[in-house]
């Protein structure tokens, strides 16, 4: 195989399928250049649970990409969801120097906003900032070589479990992978489905994965709220393997091919084949009982992340409405369901802003794969602290250290 430094690969270890997304940066942005996939083992609700298995999914995913793409990899930005995942805003407030603003102003005012309570168990993994102010003047993105007196900083900090940030990086390094950087699974799903606009005006991302169902809220272009549902996909595939008695494989074959969010958006109420388990012979049941079984857990998943947009008081902040990705967002008639329940308009997240197979990775499940590329490009060309963490010097080294003690097991 050729080798192509310039590559950029993302790293999205789900609950269902390990994928990995190959691209390389252009004059116009990024074309996406080989995917590859395989189904998940030794993941549980996002979270590491077998590290073998999981390393050896990701290198079947990583080995097809490299195929299609004629490439070796050896480094990759993976992304990290589960329910340890937490997100709080912060504040913070200094004098400025001299009468304009400085680099040093900027990181004085960020380290201010993050001097909160993190416990030892937890590992900050974004520092995202929201918006500046100086004297009063709010809404200010970038304050650099602005006169004033005092500098006030609103951030978005989000945390993991360092174990299960630990377990995820080891996992790929146990694949022959150097890990690159761990990105927030919704952050990336972001980048890859949601328009400017729709961040300027206030919009709420759910990202509906195998195992876990991911909550970003956005207004004014920056970040506001992000949580982590440990409810998925999965759930829908168990309760039709329960109710029709069912292997696990068929059900999610079925929930697929004939699967609707709820009977209200059935067109037909045709028979279909259910397979039995103990080598019983298969049955034919109605397709109205399969949406029978599939509507509660679903109106489950969509009302449990509208509590999180109650909670945060966020309901009237998001007048672009909610865009759904993720693998489970292909089910049927979802999308109405969920403008029932947020009543809001809703509609379904495509990949943008990538070129070469972009007619392959425009499906809802390649969604965080793609914006992992995103983030990667963006790092590469300086412009992701804009977006995604302020980053200094000693932000650097520590970011740095973490990954090599996580890498080498020298954590302690």
């Amino acid at each position: 195989m050729s080798r192509k430094d310039e590559l950029i690969v993302g790293l999205d270890i789900g609950t269902t399928k390990i994928c990995a997304i190959v691209a390389e940066s252009t004059e116009n942005g990024i074309d996406v250049v080989g995917i590859g996939t395989h189904a998940s083992q030794g993941i549980r609700k996002g979270v590491v649970v077998d590290m073998e298995a999981t390393a050896d999914s990701i290198k079947h995913a990583i080995k097809e990409a490299e195929m299609m793409a004629d490439c070796e990899i050896s480094s990759v930005h993976v992304g990290i969801a589960g329910g340890h995942i937490a997100g709080r805003n912060s504040h913070g407030i200094v004098a400025i120097k001299s009468d304009r603003v400085s680099d040093h102003d900027v990181r004085r005012v960020i380290d201010a906003a993050k001097a909160v309570a993190t416990p030892m168990d937890r590992e900050v993994i974004h520092v995202i900032p929201q918006e500046f102010s100086i004297d009063n003047q709010d809404g200010i993105h970038d304050p650099l070589g602005m006169h004033g007196v005092r500098l006030e900083a609103k951030i978005h900090i989000i945390t993991a479990a360092v174990a299960s940030a630990n377990n995820i990086v080891k996992s790929a390094q146990k694949a022959g992978l150097n890990v690159a950087d761990i990105v927030l699974e919704p952050l990336a799903s972001a980048e890859a489905v949601l328009t400017q606009d729709e961040r300027d005006l206030g919009v709420c991302l759910l990202d509906i994965g195998g195992g876990t169902t991911d909550v970003a809220v956005f207004t004014e272009g920056s970040i506001q709220h992000t949580s982590v549902l440990a409810l998925g996909g999965n759930q829908l595939t168990n309760d039709i393997a329960i109710g029709l008695r069912t292997p696990f494989a068929e059900a999610e074959r079925i929930k697929k091919r004939f699967g609707v969010a709820t009977a209200r958006y059935l067109t037909s109420d045709d028979v279909i084949s259910v397979p039995s388990v103990g080598g019983r012979k298969p049955r034919e049941i109605s397709r109205k009982i399969l949406c029978e079984i599939i509507e509660p857990r679903a109106d489950e998943i969509l009302s449990l992340a509208r509590q999180e947009l109650k909670k945060g008081k966020l309901e009237n902040m998001i007048p672009s409405g909610v865009v759904l990705t993720g693998g489970c967002s292909a089910l049927s008639g979802i999308a109405g369901l969920a403008e029932e329940i947020f009543e809001t308009p809703v509609r379904m997240g495509k990949t943008l802003h990538v070129g070469g197979l972009q007619d392959v990775v425009r499906s809802p499940m390649y969604a965080t794969g793609v914006g992992l590329v995103l983030y990667g490009h963006c790092q590469n060309q300086g412009r992701s602290q804009s977006r995604f963490r302020i980053r200094d010097d000693s932000i650097f080294r520590r970011v740095r250290q973490r990954m090599r003690d996580w890498i080498y097991g020298e954590y302690d």
